[in-house]
């Protein structure tokens, strides 16, 4: 049969009624799927939330194709062509052309003229195509493509399909760069390759012969090298990082990343230090469901700064063995968790600041804890050892190694006298430890400690307030390994403590400015009770001064840790006032004040301090105010009514006004020990004197956007920059430039100074040093320019 239409009838499209369009649907539907049409011509039509982006394959095998144009004519089972605004659609693949031929027999259709390929929203254009609809091989002339994934685009000689999911580009060119329409195509940056393999599985290229150019420039070559299509891992080189150290020199890091199976993998990093040496440096991550960490390790042989061997290696694990012990007939949860941390010397912490995770360099801990819990026990056994590097310019104490420390307790709350108000509470706690460090330089003996804890408490708390009667009993025996100022080779202490803490909530109906909130007034009172016991001669392994603020000025101890338990004897009264969103319940002020009058004088002390002889404390004032989401002030002060001046000020403020703009500002002083400024910023420089450009999620302010980035911490009294990291952020678009200056203070008279710079090609690769971690880590609420938000979807190019 042959079908032939004129296109003189109508100068639209020639649209497809649906009894047509069935049967076009046959002609380019295989056999098998034209008998099973024939067989149920109807299409039963399924409800669904959302669009698919992937058929099942056996749904898929079934699809038929459909096809539209001005002129079609044919033979059944032959070929078909179609001239004047061709296309064929086929699930997620469409073909247009001037001119579309189909043969039936083989499964191939040939398009001529202004040929477009839109497959899942990668689509190809060029003047010719040869393909087959259903095993997808075939080729393309002088195509020009893009694709969806990461929204990469280039051209090249010629195209070859060799499935679904791979293609091979002949003298392509590929960037992420926008296209400009009507102009040759010369993008910021690309790649120019022999030959570009694209993986749609592995979602990778591979460019053989290639070079990357950046402004016409060629940056960075190699025979054969791979980039990603996604965000997918993938095992490869990694891009070389590069900075310059004002004491180990220029540092070039070439990684190399292996994807060693979906829940692990390894990354080695060799960094040349032009003045030290070689540092081979490897990570290896790895996850399970019932335990996960990593391990981080390097090595630099003979470096020729200081004429030894470094090194450093971190380790960290998490396990749970709830599951095993419930397989074996168990009760409760178990777990272990490790944390070591060893380098190799004193001076690691300066040499190499960056290496370690701890937030006190000088200070690397290694844990091993095992625990157990179950009902109303819980137990823990763990040895907590320390390495310090000292520097002898600022020597400092190391703390106690605890091996062993073995920890039990028993805590309930549903003990009885309960009510709509609550219940009473008691906890058990005990505790056996091992203390050791060296004598010589701590200045104390090593010993052992068991100890003994036993609170019990009962809350009655409405609505409007709340009293909290609480009892302790502290009990602890020593063990020394040398005897003590007064000859004695064990101690014992038992301390009890009671307290009572109450308070009250008011709330009213206000309005300020204008603006409606719920105020509250929240006064509070808090009582406690402890009695002196001489602990002069006792050792202090653990024990330090609480910080002394609004939260701790309500408690029982003014000492952290076990060794020292003060005798306050005192009262505590305080009152708080806060503003209210009576819509949101968003907390827009909050003010606060207190202060604590001593009975009697409290006479514990840790080593070298000094009795409390004044009745009443420093006051404690606070504020913190966000009258809108952009402005944050929140202030801490501390007075001393007897010297009237302040002994601690905390001051700081942070604009927010838009995302990507924030402006943070904070002034600390501790009179007679410090006082610093701390500014940090991120702002696009096009919006300092007007309003810049709206933000688009995840992709900053749009292309042709400068930043500054950077915080500066300065010391009053030294007159000097402690910490600086600033620089500058361009945004091209589909590029992005960074310079950073880091300054790390390393002792009272050095300080490490290094220049980040970095060229990141959009979901292509980065090249340079990485400033992003040390802009994360210094820039409060730093906001990095590209984050994905959802991945793409085809149905963004369904055209």
């Amino acid at each position: 049969m042959k079908r032939r239409t004129d296109p003189t009838r109508s100068p639209a499209r020639f649209a497809i009624a649906p009894v047509a369009a069935a049967v076009l649907g046959a002609c380019f539907a295989s056999p098998a799927q034209a008998q099973a049409q024939a067989q149920d011509p109807g299409l039963a039509l399924r409800p669904s939330l959302r669009l698919q982006e992937q058929l099942p394959a056996e749904v898929r095998s079934q699809t038929p194709s459909f096809v539209s144009g001005r002129r079609i004519e044919g033979h059944t089972g032959q070929t078909t062509t179609v001239e004047g605004e061709a296309e064929l659609r086929r699930h997620d693949t469409v073909i247009r052309a001037d001119r579309l031929s189909f043969d039936d027999r083989t499964r191939e259709a040939h398009a001529e003229g202004n040929v477009l390929i839109n497959r899942g929203g990668d689509r190809f254009k060029g003047p010719a195509l040869r393909l087959n609809v259903d095993t997808f091989k075939g080729y393309f002339e002088q195509p020009e493509f893009e694709l969806l994934s990461n929204d990469g685009r280039g051209d090249a000689t010629r195209m070859d399909f060799h499935d679904e999911d791979h293609s091979t580009a002949h003298q392509a060119r590929y960037s992420t760069c926008p296209r400009n329409p009507g102009a040759d195509w010369m993008p910021a940056w690309l790649v120019r390759a022999n030959r570009i393999e694209f993986d749609n599985v592995e979602e990778v290229g591979e460019a053989y012969g290639g070079v990357l150019e950046f402004k016409g420039v060629p940056i960075l070559g190699a025979p054969y090298f791979t980039f990603p299509l996604s965000d997918k891992r993938k095992s490869g080189l990694l891009p070389p990082t590069i900075g310059l150290d004002s004491v180990s020199g220029l540092e070039l890091t070439l990684p190399y990343y292996f994807n060693l199976a979906p829940n692990y993998d390894l990354t080695v990093y060799p960094t040349l230090m032009t003045k030290r040496g070689l540092d081979m440096g490897a990570e290896f991550r790895y996850l399970q469901p019932d335990y996960t960490g990593r391990v981080r390790g390097s090595f630099m042989p003979s470096d020729r700064l200081r004429g030894e061997d470094r090194w450093g290696y971190t380790l960290q694990h998490n396990q749970s063995f709830t599951d095993a012990l419930n397989r074996l007939g168990g009760r409760g949860g178990a777990g272990l968790s490790l944390n070591l941390n060893r380098v190799s010397d004193d001076d690691y912490w300066r040499d190499f600041p960056r290496a370690s995770a701890t937030l006190t360099q000088r200070l690397l801990p290694s844990d091993a804890v095992a625990t157990w819990s179950q009902g109303y026990w819980s137990a823990s056994a763990g040895a907590y050892t320390w390495q310090t590097l000292q520097d002898i310019d600022a020597p400092i104490t190391p703390p106690y190694d605890r091996v062993p420390s073995l920890a039990l307790t028993y805590s309930r709350g549903d003990l009885g006298w309960s009510d709509k108000t609550g219940s009473l509470a008691m906890t058990l706690y005990g505790e056996y430890t091992r203390f050791e460090s060296n004598p010589l330089l701590t200045g104390q003996s090593n010993g052992e400690r068991a100890m003994a804890v036993a609170t019990l408490s009962r809350r009655f708390q409405t609505p409007g307030w709340f009293i909290e009667p609480r009892a302790r009993l502290h009990s602890t025996q020593y063990t020394f390994d040398q005897p003590l100022a007064n000859g004695l080779r064990s101690a014992s202490r038992a301390v009890p403590s009671v307290s009572l803490d109450s308070g009250l909530v008011f709330e009213r109906d206000a309005s300020y400015f204008g603006r409606a909130f719920l105020q509250t007034l929240e006064p509070r009172a808090y009582f406690t009770w402890t009695p002196y016991r001489d602990q002069s001669l006792l050792p202090n392994y653990d024990s330090g001064a609480v910080d002394f603020n609004l939260a701790t000025i309500y408690s029982e101890n003014v000492f952290t840790g076990n060794d020292r338990i003060s005798d306050t004897r005192g009262v505590t009264l305080g009152v708080s006032s806060r503003l209210l969103d009576p819509e949101t319940g968003a907390e827009i002020v909050r003010l606060g004040v207190a202060q604590r009058y001593l009975l009697k004088d409290q006479n514990v002390t840790l080593p070298g301090g000094e009795p409390v002889q004044e009745r009443f404390s420093d006051v404690l004032l606070a504020a913190r105010v966000q009258w809108t989401p952009r402005w944050l002030f929140d202030t801490t002060f501390q007075y001393n009514p007897t010297t009237n001046e302040s002994v601690r000020t905390t001051v700081s403020a942070r604009y927010t006004p838009r995302p990507y703009h924030v402006l943070s500002a904070a002034w600390r002083l501790q009179r007679g020990a410090s006082e610093q400024f701390d500014v940090g910023w991120q702002w696009p420089l096009s919006g300092m004197f007007g309003r810049s450009p709206d933000p688009v999620p995840g992709y900053g302010l749009g292309a042709g956007q400068w930043y500054g980035v950077g915080r500066i911490n300065y010391s009053v009294p030294d007159r000097k920059v402690v910490d600086l990291v600033a620089g500058f952020e361009y945004d091209a678009g589909c590029w992005i430039g960074r310079v950073v200056l880091e300054r790390l203070q390393r002792s009272q008279a050095s300080a490490n100074q290094r220049i980040l710079f970095q060229l990141e090609f959009s979901g292509f690769s980065r090249i340079g040093s990485n400033p992003l971690q040390t802009l994360r880590d210094n820039v409060p609420r730093y906001q990095y320019l590209r984050e994905e938000i959802n991945p793409p979807s085809r149905f963004q190019r369904y055209d």
